[in-house]
């Protein structure tokens, strides 16, 4: 999928979620009844939703005052820009709105906290049924996974609202993230002998599926541009399994031709193209330059130009 057909999709796509997503939590919470019960919180939410919709509309002044500039400015500065012909980033875009995003953060964690508790029980049962964990054993387990999204959540919240924030950030941290870093390491203080095994195992044939696959996605949109032989396929899987974020050199993985064998270290596009012959770099080289003229045409289409970190293995039709 191209980047600009991603951004034309992702944009309404993040809207449409946040709103239906307010919008099931209040209707389903809408109605009266018992004190304690679901339908007897809606009176509080909705005196909340009405300090939200205050909240929203002092929104562009306090962006005002702590920037000197509104929300509505910077979008109107790029709408200037797009008008006048002049370059318009992704990034420009998201720092015009990151003030509003910053201040949206309380209502979204309602959303996400709701959301989390569903994970957390889905998890603490999945991993009860598998390894007959009884209930003194499931409550830290519960109790693990919360502070681990809390974390997270955090994490998320103070990269979304950092100054020099890109979307490449935020897309690469999306990437990278698991609710289950670190699971490892607690469970073998919850689990022994047979089960601790059949734990591990699992794990470890998990972590090898998601490197297994992202490197044979990347071998074989190589391949239809280059042409690779049989050594150089096995090469490019252990370079591109080697720069997962998964990858652990524990890991039981099979290249194209069998084990992973030595293949060249460093940087993973630099290693990539070691492994081609010079005819092969300059199919690849012809074919990048002609998909990020393409990429670019189609950011154009939109009014914003392509970013610098275009990658042509990431963005592939």
């Amino acid at each position: 999928m191209s980047l600009a057909h991603s951004l034309r999709t992702l944009v309404p796509l993040a809207i449409g979620l946040a709103v239906g997503g307010i919008g099931v939590k209040l209707f389903s919470e809408s109605l009266t009844g018992p004190e304690g019960s679901p339908e007897a919180r809606a009176a509080k939410l909705e005196v909340e939703l009405k300090r939200a919709e205050n909240r929203l509309a002092a929104l562009e002044g306090k962006a005002g005052r702590r920037s000197g500039k509104t929300v509505g400015d910077g979008l109107r500065e790029i709408g200037e820009d797009l008008r006048a012909g002049r370059p318009v980033t992704p990034d420009d875009v998201f720092r015009a709105t990151q003030p509003l995003m910053r201040d949206l953060a309380p209502i979204f964690d309602r959303m996400r906290v709701k959301q989390q508790k569903q994970m957390i029980d889905t998890m603490t049962g999945e991993m009860a049924r598998k390894y007959d964990l009884n209930e003194a054993q499931q409550e830290p387990l519960k109790a693990w996974f919360g502070q681990r999204a809390e974390e997270q959540a955090k994490a998320w919240s103070d990269l979304v609202g950092q100054e020099g924030t890109t979307l490449e950030d935020l897309a690469k941290a999306a990437r990278e993230a698991r609710a289950d870093d670190g699971l490892d390491d607690f469970m073998a203080t919850t689990l022994s002998g047979d089960e601790l095994t059949a734990f591990k195992t699992e794990r470890m044939a998990e972590r090898a599926e998601r490197v297994q696959q992202e490197a044979d996605m990347k071998v074989q949109r190589l391949d239809t541009i280059v042409g690779l032989d049989d050594t150089q396929r096995d090469q490019v899987f252990g370079i591109m399994a080697r720069g997962s974020r998964d990858y652990d050199p524990g890991l039981k993985l099979e290249g194209i031709g069998g084990d992973i064998g030595n293949t060249p270290a460093g940087d993973r596009q630099q290693a990539m193209l070691s492994v081609l012959r010079p005819e092969q770099r300059e199919a690849y080289e012809a074919t990048r330059q002609k998909r990020r003229e393409e990429a670019a045409e189609e950011m154009q289409t939109l009014g914003l130009s392509l970013p610098p970190e275009w990658d042509l293995l990431d963005d592939f039709d």
